[in-house]
């Protein structure tokens, strides 16, 4: 079967960044809903016309993946405001920040606690691949027609790259996560 938009890929990968560092590799097969809102517009245009067994390559910049790096969301908030459990790499959806944060903080973005210090705690709303160029080889383990609850919610599952906007930034500065 040739992928179209509506159909479900299975698929598995190895993410390098631009240095050639491998960032992640995926060998179990997962699927993704071709035109809902599972993968980038890159990878769905690139898969197009790809049946089972095609390997792909992909670069992908940043304003094609997870976004420019935005220094605009990262936060550096009070450490008393925060558990004494808090650890660097622990996250908080921003509706869920302890009261006395930055109260213009976007709350739908995930902040990640990347440094600790005794008066502080820095918070990044970054995903964290944002302005890192991407190279994506695609292996196409399967494809198959979606089901109507798949089309219907936009998705096979899955969320690595699920698309959010942040719609409390500036118009036409949707970041992704």
């Amino acid at each position: 079967m040739e992928i179209t938009q509506q159909c479900v890929v299975a698929l598995t990968w190895t993410l390098k960044d631009s240095l050639g560092e491998e960032l992640d590799v995926l060998d179990e097969p997962v699927e993704f809903l071709v035109g809902g809102g599972d993968l980038f517009e890159v990878i769905e245009t690139t898969l197009q016309g790809h049946e089972a067994g095609a390997t792909l390559n992909l670069h992908i910049e940043p304003e094609q993946g997870f976004g420019e790096f935005n220094d605009q969301l990262i936060f550096l908030e009070r450490r008393e405001l925060f558990s004494p459990e808090l650890e660097e790499g622990m996250t908080f959806e921003g509706s869920a920040l302890p009261a006395g944060c930055t109260p213009d903080m976007p709350q739908d973005v995930l902040y990640t606690v990347t440094d600790i210090y005794p008066e502080h705690v820095v918070l990044d709303g970054n995903h964290p691949l944002a302005g890192i160029a991407l190279h994506l080889t695609l292996q196409v383990r399967g494809v198959r027609e979606a089901t109507e609850e798949e089309i219907g919610c936009g998705s096979a599952g899955t969320g690595f790259f699920k698309i959010t906007p942040i719609h409390s930034l500036a118009p036409g500065s949707d970041l992704l996560q």
